[in-house]
C-alpha cells in the first residue's frame, strides 16, 4: 500500500463583507455639511447687514466709480463687521464721484449763452414795456376825445418818448394857463386830467418821475420865494391829485422842480409852454439774478 504524504493547506480570508466601500463617503458627507454652513452664513450676513453696507458691497463690484475706505486690512468692508456689535458696527464705504472742471472753451461757450439769454429777456422785457406804453399813451388820448370836458384840455397835453420812458406834459397855452399865476394848485379842470392820467398809469408797473418847470421869469413872492420853490410846489401838488386818484407812493420814483433850467423852447425861454408839469413813465431794465 502506498503512503500519500500530500499536505492541503486551506487559506481563509477574514475582515468581513464591507471593506471594499472605503472611506469615499465621509469626504461628500463633509462636503455637504461645508456647503450647508456656508449657506446659512451667507443668509446671515444678509439679514444682518444694513442697507449702506450692502450698497458698499455693491459697490465694491464696481471699481471705476468708487473709491475703496482705507482700513488696516483693505478687507471687503472697509473695517467694519457685518453685524451692529463691537466698535465698527456702522460703516459704509465711501463713494467719489468726480467731475471734470471745463475747459476754457466750455466755459467760454457757457458764458456766452447765458448773456445771450440775459440779453434775449430783457430785449423782451423792452418790447413789452413799450407795447404796453403805447396803449397806455392811446388810451390816455382816446378818454381825452371821448370826455367834452377833457377835450378842450387835449391841446395842452404832449406825448412823447424820451430815453427815459413816455412822457407826459401838461403845457400852458397862451390864454389859459394850467395853473394860477405864481399859485402851486391846479386849476380844477386840470385836477380832472390828472385823475384821468392817474387812471391810464395806474395801470401799468412802470415807476414815476414828476418835475415842474416854469419859465424865464422871476417870480416875486414872500420870503425869497423863487422859480425853483414854485416849480418843486407844483410838482408836490401834482403828487398829491394823483396819489388821491389811485397812485400808490412806491410808484413815485422822483418828484422834482426844476425852474425855468430845462425849457421846452430853448430859443425862447419865456414861453408861456415852458410853465409846465412833466410825468414820465420810467422805461427800466427788469431785474436780472447775479451772474456767477
Amino acid at each position: 500500500m502506498k503512503n500519500d504524504n500530500t499536505v492541503i493547506i486551506k487559506k481563509i480570508k477574514k475582515g468581513g463583507h464591507g471593506g471594499h466601500h472605503g472611506g469615499a463617503w465621509k469626504v461628500a458627507y463633509a462636503d455637504f455639511v461645508t456647503a450647508m454652513m456656508a449657506f446659512f452664513l451667507l443668509m446671515w450676513l444678509i439679514n444682518t447687514t444694513t442697507p449702506e453696507q450692502k450698497r458698499g458691497i455693491a459697490d465694491y463690484f464696481a471699481p471705476e466709480s468708487v473709491s475703496r475706505s482705507e482700513s488696516g486690512t483693505g478687507a471687503l468692508l472697509g473695517g467694519t463687521s457685518a453685524s451692529n456689535d463691537g466698535q465698527k458696527g456702522e460703516g459704509s464705504l465711501t463713494v467719489e464721484t468726480q467731475v471734470r472742471p471745463p475747459s476754457p472753451t466750455e466755459k467760454a461757450e457757457s458764458d456766452a449763452k447765458a448773456a445771450s439769454s440775459a440779453n434775449a429777456a430783457a430785449n423782451e422785457h423792452k418790447v413789452q414795456q413799450n407795447q404796453a406804453v403805447e396803449q397806455a399813451a392811446a388810451r390816455l388820448r382816446q378818454a381825452m376825445q371821448d370826455q367834452p370836458d377833457l377835450a378842450e384840455l387835449s391841446k395842452h397835453v404832449l406825448i412823447d418818448e424820451t430815453p427815459e420812458g413816455m412822457r407826459i406834459q401838461l403845457v400852458d397855452q397862451d390864454g389859459r394857463s394850467m395853473f394860477e399865476a405864481g399859485k402851486a394848485e391846479p386849476t380844477p379842470r386840470v385836477q380832472l386830467l390828472l385823475r384821468e392820467v392817474a387812471k391810464i398809469v395806474g395801470g401799468l408797473p412802470n415807476r414815476i418821475a414828476i418835475s415842474g418847470h416854469t419859465d424865464g421869469s422871476a417870480v416875486s413872492g414872500p420870503g425869497g420865494y423863487t422859480n425853483w420853490d414854485l416849480s418843486s410846489a407844483r410838482a408836490n401838488s401834482t403828487l398829491k391829485v394823483l396819489e388821491q386818484a389811485g397812485v400808490s407812493e412806491d410808484r413815485i420814483a422822483e418828484v422834482s422842480g426844476k425852474a425855468g433850467s430845462d425849457p421846452l423852447y430853448p430859443d425862447n425861454p419865456y414861453a408861456s409852454a415852458n410853465r409846465r408839469i412833466s410825468i414820465v413813465l420810467l422805461r427800466e431794465a427788469p431785474v436780472l439774478p447775479p451772474a456767477n
